[in-house]
């Protein structure tokens, strides 16, 4: 099939580059300069597992609106649907909550809408962006609705920045909003020639909510863990990793093990907004308990706990924190709960050195500048925010103290190295 990109920024791009590695042609729309220079010099900049070497033999090619439409068969639209820096999760969470802004995508609708215009030009187009239920239906259906040739489907993604290729072409399942049987049949026989997932079908509403809870529930997950980490940490005898491994065996009446490690709490470009999102959903449907603003409130308790943590063991030492991305082995910092320790940290009076070897400069260039200067770089407590390889190998200095929620940083005799999760008469 010939399929079309509006949007290709950090998920349209290496979503279409799985496709095109499908043997699909693909071509593509955005106004972006800096994804125009990408396109051009084939230079990803960002990282992307598999992205970066297809993106090297890549055909994709940027194009007009309207040589999208005439050039494809199917059209996909991961346009943004963004929250202000505010509902990022790296601060406090905001008093007031608000919607998705809704702008470029309906924007992006407009512009096709014009093209898809006769029977020749009738098109199935795929909207992949998130939304709060009931938002197509009432920001995108009155756009298209007198426009017979526009076959709208709803088909959110289920994808994490950093491997968004491989949770694209080997997804868990393949999820379909529709209220059009050509575009459902469409749909499917494209993804028949990427996977053999099984296929969800149900309504607009259903997949606009599937798709925002799915991420809340990662984040209910996560918090848990988080809180029987916190109690693993005051309770002799009790490691919080043993804990979850046990109960990730009751996989039919539990969970599956993902996710099911006390740790940091959950961030990115999707979980903490989508939370701060249906927070603000519960409160305009006056529900009687706001279980989304409880999960940030968690989240942001846990960051909290954590910092009291660090404090109780910073003494007169300075405070490092190692790792500024989300997750491990990714450069991208959206969302980071290391980040919100810093924010919460610096509020408290601190000073707070940060570090990622994916994000900043090498560590060896770094503390030559620091060097040659008065300025102490090396902290005497190191706090571990991501859970990166290269923290293992980190040169600690001695006396210093390693405050590690993940339970991976060896142990050492230069240096005190704190597993948070492990009762103390365990180490």
């Amino acid at each position: 099939m010939n399929v079309g990109f509006i949007g290709l920024g950090k998920l349209g791009l290496p979503c279409a580059l799985a496709v095109e590695s499908r043997g699909h042609k693909v071509v593509g729309y955005d106004p972006s300069e800096q994804v125009k220079d990408i396109i051009d010099t084939k230079k990803l900049q960002y990282q992307e597992i598999w992205a970066q070497d297809h993106l090297d033999k890549s055909k994709i090619e940027i194009k007009s609106i309207k040589e999208v439409v005439q050039e494809s068969d199917i059209i996909f639209v991961p346009i943004q649907t963004p929250h202000g820096d505010e509902f990022e999760g790296i601060t406090r969470i905001p008093k007031d909550r608000k919607d998705f802004d809704y702008t470029y995508l309906k924007q992006g609708i407009k512009d096709l809408e014009i093209e898809i215009w006769d029977e020749q030009c009738k098109k199935v187009v795929i909207i992949i962006s998130t939304v709060l239920p009931g938002t197509i239906r009432r920001e995108i259906k009155p756009i298209i609705e007198a426009n017979p040739y526009f076959k709208l489907c709803y088909n959110p993604f289920f994808i994490a920045m950093g491997t968004t290729m491989r949770d694209f072409l080997h997804p868990e399942f393949i999820l379909f909003g529709q209220d059009d049987d050509w575009a459902l049949k469409t749909a499917k026989k494209f993804y028949k020639t990427i996977t053999h997932a099984p296929i969800y079908e149900t309504t607009i509403e259903n997949a606009e909510l599937v798709k925002v809870t799915y991420n809340t529930f990662i984040s209910t997950k996560l918090s848990f863990a988080n809180t029987v980490m916190e109690m693993c940490h005051k309770l002799p005898n009790t490691n919080c990793d043993d804990v979850m491994n046990a109960l990730a065996l009751g996989s039919k009446r539990i969970l599956a093990e993902s996710y099911w490690s006390g740790g940091m709490g959950d961030g990115g470009g999707c979980h903490p907004r989508d939370n701060i999102a249906l927070s603000w959903l519960s409160q305009e449907l006056d529900l009687s308990h706001d279980w989304f603003d409880n999960i940030m409130k968690q989240r942001e308790n846990q960051t909290e706990w954590l910092a009291d943590l660090i404090e109780n063991h910073s003494k007169d030492r300075g405070i490092n924190i190692l790792g500024k991305s989300f997750k491990p082995e990714t450069n991208i910092t959206t969302g980071s709960p290391s980040i919100l320790l810093q924010n919460i940290l610096e509020e408290r009076g601190h000073g707070v050195f940060m570090w990622d070897p994916y994000v900043d400069e090498p560590w060896e260039k770094i503390k030559e500048m620091y060097d040659d200067s008065e300025n102490e770089i090396h902290s005497q407590l190191y706090f571990i925010g991501t859970k990166h390889p290269e923290f293992t190998s980190f040169p600690f200095e001695k006396g210093s103290i390693i405050i590690d929620p993940w339970r991976y940083i060896p142990e050492s005799e230069d240096y005190e190295v704190i597993h948070i999760g492990i009762g103390e008469s365990l180490k």
